[in-house]
């Protein structure tokens, strides 16, 4: 079995490992259920060197074969928990020992991230996945479908999201049909995989934030054995702040969303891929709110935490990077506009912290004052630099007529481009 074709592999050899133990049961002498329990349990620690705790199990032949788990939890600080599993094999292929599963259903399960990655180097999926008592083959398509209902990922930051999935494979572990959604989330966030013929590439379609992110996903393989995905998409009014309220966070940013979006990884197994996937997106968002931070407030008094900031357009390019250390997210070439008011910048999120500089040109040749960007997405801070405002201070003290006329020419242009009527009612 080549590494391609363990795309998938790694991802069900638990499943497969379970399977397997029953069926070798079988054909030897017909275990009661807890001496299913008690093999599955000892099975799985000799594959993983973790242990895990089975709480009931029953099988059956007829009228079609059945596996069924329940309660189990791996014997960690954090365990992974899982409600039930049910598996299905195909009664014919047991008699001529091939490996081949008509339905795995998994639901209710907890994979904490700490637990999960505790797996990482210790399980070996071609010995779980296929050898099995040293005569056991795996059929052209090993397992047809996989669902899952209310699995939960707990990610570092502790944040719980529960998803259902459903998927239909075709040989060499590809997806014929996939889909998986959040549950539970209003308005809905799903993302569907259509396979176009034979070829590895796939129809990909995602409803999320009231709007749509479609496009096409391709999948390569390289040298080695290592595989390449590439997507291409475009996101259609999509409604930044219920797409991330969709994953458990919160925007600084409110608007809809229009754009062209670029997906590339590389990678082994699907793990992998996931763990260096790499996405970048030209995106455009009119009108925008930013929440958060008030820049006239900010302009006015060299701090602008709370508030908001309403912009005709916002514009720029995201890149993100996942990491061992987390997403990090870049955003360059930042333009925003409102009225007279332009703003330019960049900036750098790693863990939800925000570092980053912009530059806004006001009015009538008061041009580029230079802003830092600090705080976290869910409380940015933007705020005069250092230079400007010694500048500034220098500035009023040599010519302070001159200082605090442009200092009220500002505030009062800001108070006009943002909004604010009783400003644009008053004389210059």
């Amino acid at each position: 079995m080549t590494r391609a074709r363990r795309w998938f592999a790694g991802s069900l050899a638990a499943a497969a490992l379970l399977l397997a133990g029953l069926v070798l049961l079988i054909h030897s002498n017909l275990p009661s259920d807890e001496e299913l329990a008690a093999d599955l349990g000892a099975r799985f620690e000799s594959a993983s060197g973790i242990a895990l705790r089975v709480g009931a199990a029953h099988w059956a032949l007829m009228p079609s074969p059945v596996v069924v788990l329940e309660d189990l939890s791996t014997a960690q600080p954090r365990p992974i928990t899982v409600r039930r599993i049910v598996v299905r094999p195909h009664l014919s292929a047991l008699w001529t020992r091939k490996i081949a599963i008509d339905a795995i259903e998994i639901d209710g399960a907890v994979l904490p991230r700490t637990s999960v990655r505790a797996f990482r180097g210790r399980w070996q999926a071609d010995d779980a996945a296929i050898v099995v008592a040293g005569a056991w083959t795996l059929a052209a398509i090993p397992v047809e479908r996989v669902r899952l209902r209310d699995v939960v990922w707990i990610d570092r930051r502790d944040i719980a999201l529960a998803y259902d999935a459903d998927i239909l494979f075709d040989p060499h572990w590809r997806p014929r049909e996939a889909q998986l959604s959040r549950s539970g989330v209003t308005p809905p966030a799903n993302l569907r995989v259509e396979r176009e013929g034979e070829q590895d590439r796939w129809r990909t379609l995602i409803d999320v934030g009231g709007g749509t992110w479609n496009g096409n996903a391709a999948l390569q393989e390289l040298d080695k054995g290592r595989l390449r995905l590439t997507a291409q998409l475009e996101p259609k009014d999509v409604d930044v702040g219920a797409l991330v309220r969709s994953f458990g966070r919160h925007s600084a940013v409110e608007g809809k969303l229009q754009g062209q979006t670029a997906v590339d990884t590389e990678g082994e197994n699907v793990t992998e891929m996931i763990r260096t996937l790499h996405t970048r997106t030209r995106f455009n968002i009119a009108p925008a709110n930013l929440t958060g931070f008030d820049l006239a407030k900010m302009v006015s008094t060299g701090s602008g935490r709370g508030g908001q900031t309403r912009l005709d357009t916002l514009a720029g390019t995201l890149d993100t990077q996942a990491t061992e250390e987390g997403v990090i997210l870049r955003y360059s070439g930042m333009k925003a506009r409102s009225g007279a008011l332009i703003a330019s910048g960049s900036a750098t999120v790693i863990n939800r912290r925000l570092d980053g500089e912009a530059a806004v040109d006001i009015v009538d040749g008061v041009v580029g004052v230079p802003l830092k960007l600090g705080g976290t997405l869910d409380a940015p801070q933007v705020s005069l630099t250092g230079a400007a405002l010694t500048g500034a201070a220098v500035g009023t003290a040599v010519l302070p007529g001159v200082g605090t006329a442009i200092g009220a020419r500002i505030g009062q242009e800001l108070d006009k481009l943002l909004g604010n009527e009783e400003a644009k009612k008053k004389p210059r």
